[in-house]
């Protein structure tokens, strides 16, 4: 078939290099056809989401950005894989422009090695002799560097967008080209013709020709923008063009609050237009005519035009590479300018409130962080009627969309038993939460006089993502005030009517001791990937949900730490020596009684020697009955004349009735299976031989690891943590449910009587005791809480 339609295509006659050529102004206009970008002229796209939306992208690469360190010579490198960016939004059919600065640099570099080479051949004419006297290169005019380098920077980016089989054209302008009606208009039409036929215009200002830049002549008036620089030929052109986004290369990572290297400079991510008073401007870059005032008054002009623009940084080794990428994508990269300013705080000054909150509700005592508590209990079956009313709204949005499966819309359901639950919890989390921050750990004498505590402190600004279950929002929030910690939620958009109307009784809850701004709600556009960026203002995550999700967040948060578990592979082992009823029982438990759950057993290991065995046939009895369907493993089912399907693979979470049976030859196989496709979250042992038991726990070293008990029972009410915040499969810090413990760190504390280290030198007078002093003991848990 694909040789018939070549047969019938006019590229037929076409050498391989040309159809090479050719192909892909064919895929662009496929693109074009296939994928409509809309146009939207008059505004500018107001969040950082929309960008993705944009047709029409002007792309400004500043001096610092084209040029090396030494300001002779272009950064290849750098230049290249901006090129590959550019090149790549070419191809999925938007309409890319550039504005380039580096012909001076070219230049110079050019003339440099032409003025060396000269003098060289000149000395040695003139002295008959090799020995070359120490050479000095005289100070090159701008202008001249720029017409020595302009033809061939333009060289290089032909060559570099000839890769990707893209056309590209130079255009340079001046003033005059917009001040004089027919230029301007002769202009705007050669661009509009380019990009009609796919070509990327290269346009910089005519620098072998250009005065120089009037001082404090950006702006003239709210039409016209005097063309001093590249900023503002940039936003000049955007406007012009009528361009949906303008993203302007700088070396610096977007617009700060004051100058950036400054102890306090904070990188602004959204500007509005009227915050330049709240702007302090630093010095110019190393090498161009503009600076950050000019980009800024360039950038609030465009915007103003109806064009978008962002500012980064386009010369950082780590993110050069993909950076345009990433504003298209709508990622937090630089400093974005929008007309739209958002009805509440962003989320950085979200992070800022909670963090001053967090250290007043740790210096509460304990009967007023509970107090708190048990009226955000109370709230729960006062206001009923509203959040169930909020849920509603909820659930109905969600059939009607038809997005969410059954579990998970069982698990977004609220109800009057599921609200009465969730009071009960929080009051325990109340008891429980009596003397746990500031609670002494630890106590040693140094010296005599020289007194060592170690106490649990709160660990500061937890991170608590979640879906679809809106009950999870006050559990997270009662740990998080009984621990002291203060608490940035966000939750699934599934849920936002239920969400807004908990956040409200939570932070109604907290207001009775002055601390409503303790507990956050993130409703504004951030992406989760955006907010794990937050390293310097976010102490812990905590991902609530599928494990796509958490694997999404640990990849995302290089620089906080993710308490969660990725996935929930648990196996079950039957021992040669199990119970018939206690095997059955435990495994339909395991198995069926939630099958979502991340502590459902997912692969059952059975004893060769319980094959064709009454408690075997009883295994598969009961699956049967219970619907479960079995994958059978590569032993298992080489054991079977007629066997089940295959598994895939021996490490798959099903979170449904399905599981995986495989076979192993004793307690060690088992261990060794499941230390090899385990997830380290629970796993089960089911035999009556005591040592074989032992053994199992030992050597196993999963976060739970249970003896002839269901894999269910891993679950913080069930220990009587009271509730729980996820289960961690992590090595260091809490590990298995976490609860109220969990969400604790220590510090050190020294009480001394003006000791130095020198009274301890073989001179000194003292000597180290290191003597450790009993500490009252506590009970982790709930006094009185059992579980049916």
């Amino acid at each position: 078939m694909l040789q018939r339609l070549f047969l019938c295509s006019p590229l037929r006659g076409l050498t391989r290099r040309s159809r090479t050529d050719v192909c892909p102004w064919i895929c662009r206009a496929v693109s074009q056809a296939k994928f409509p970008l809309p146009r939207l002229q008059g505004r500018s796209l107001p969040h950082r989401s929309e960008l993705k939306h944009a047709k029409r992208i002007v792309v400004k690469l500043g001096s610092a950005v084209v040029t090396r360190g030494d300001e002779c010579g272009l950064a290849l490198g750098r230049l290249a894989s901006i090129v590959e960016q550019v090149a790549m939004l070419q191809n999925q059919g938007r309409e890319m422009l550039i504005v380039t600065s580096g012909a001076v640099a070219f230049g110079k570099q050019r003339l440099r090695h032409e003025i060396l080479l000269s003098q060289s051949v000149r000395q040695a004419l003139h002295s008959g002799q090799n020995q070359l006297k120490d050479m000095s290169v005289p100070v090159l005019e701008a202008r001249a560097c720029a017409a020595a380098g302009q033809s061939g920077l333009m060289a290089l980016y032909e060559a570099m967008f000839t890769q990707y089989s893209i056309c590209t054209a130079q255009i340079l302008v001046t003033n005059l080209d917009f001040h004089d009606e027919q230029k301007r208009r002769n202009l705007n039409s050669t661009l509009h013709e380019l990009l009609r036929m796919n070509i990327v215009p290269i346009i910089n200002t005519n620098d072998a020709v250009v005065p120089p830049p009037v001082p404090n002549s950006d702006l003239q008036g709210v039409n016209v923008i005097s063309i001093k620089d590249n900023d503002s030929l940039a936003a000049r052109l955007a406007v012009e063009m009528k361009a949906d986004l303008l993203i302007a290369l700088s070396d610096v990572e977007g617009l700060y609050d004051s100058p950036p290297g400054t102890d306090d400079a904070k990188l602004i991510d959204i500007f509005y237009p009227g915050d330049q008073q709240s702007i302090t401007y630093g010095t110019k870059s190393r090498v161009g005519s503009g600076g950050m005032e000019a980009k800024v008054k360039a950038a609030l002009w465009a915007l103003q035009g109806g064009t978008a623009v962002v500012i980064a940084n386009g010369t950082h080794p780590k993110v050069t590479g993909h950076v345009i990428a990433d504003i298209m994508e709508g990622k937090k990269v630089g400093t974005f300018f929008s007309e739209v300013k958002p009805a509440g705080p962003t989320v950085e000054q979200q992070t800022d409130m909670a963090r001053q909150g967090c250290r007043v509700l740790a210096a509460l005592l304990p009967e007023q962080r509970g107090e708190i508590i048990c009226h955000l209990a109370d709230l729960l079956t006062e206001k009923k009627d509203e959040i169930l009313t909020a849920n509603k709204k909820d659930m109905d949005l969600a059939v009607s969309s038809g997005r969410l499966s059954q579990p998970l819309l069982k698990r977004l359901s609220l109800s009057p038993a599921k609200l009465n639950s969730l009071a009960i919890g929080l009051r325990q989390i109340a008891v429980a939460s009596q003397g746990s921050v500031g609670r002494v750990v630890r106590r040693t004498r140094v010296a005599s006089g020289l007194e060592l505590e170690q106490i649990t402190v709160p660990i500061g600004v937890l991170l608590v993502i979640f879906e679809s279950r809106p009950d999870c929002l006050p559990q997270v929030s009662a740990l998080a005030i009984a621990s002291g910690n203060a608490l940035l939620l966000k939750g699934g958009r599934e849920a936002a009517n239920t969400n807004y109307i908990l956040h409200q009784l939570t932070q109604e809850a907290l207001s009775i001791h002055g601390v409503r701004d303790a507990v956050q709600l993130v409703s504004t556009r951030e992406e989760v990937e955006d907010l794990c960026r937050l390293d310097k203002m976010i102490d812990l995550i905590i991902p609530r949900g599928s494990s796509q999700l958490v694997r999404d967040i640990q990849r995302a948060a290089k620089g906080i730490p993710v308490l969660g578990h990725s996935e929930g592979i648990c196996h079950v082992y039957v021992d040669a020596e199990a119970s018939i009823d206690k095997a059955v029982s435990i495994i339909r438990d395991s198995k069926c009684d939630y099958p979502a759950a991340c502590n459902a057993m997912e692969t059952l290991l059975v004893h060769r020697d319980l094959l064709r065995t009454p408690l075997f046939d009883q295994i598969i009895d009961m699956l049967r009955v219970e619907q479960v369907k079995i994958h059978a493993g590569p032993r298992f089912a080489s054991y079977l004349t007629f066997s089940p399907s295959e598994v895939k693979s021996l490490r798959t979470e099903y979170g449904d009735l399905e599981c995986c049976m495989e076979v192993v030859d004793s307690m060690q196989d088992a261990v060794e299976h499941i230390h090899k496709y385990g997830s380290s979250h629970t796993d089960v042992i089911v035999t009556e031989n005591e040592e074989t038991a032992e053994r199992f726990l030992q050597q196993l070293d999963s976060a739970c690891v249970f003896w002839n008990a269901s894999s269910r029972f891993s679950d913080g009410y069930r220990f009587g943590l009271g509730a729980e915040v996820g289960i961690s499969t992590a090595r260091i810090h809490a590990r298995g449910p976490v609860g109220l413990d969990g969400l604790l760190t220590t510090k050190w504390v020294l009480r001394g009587n003006g000791h130095t280290v020198a009274d301890f030198s073989e001179q000194g007078s003292m000597k180290y005791l290191h003597e450790d002093i009993p500490v009252p003991s506590r009970s982790f848990g709930i006094p009185g809480f059992s579980v049916s």
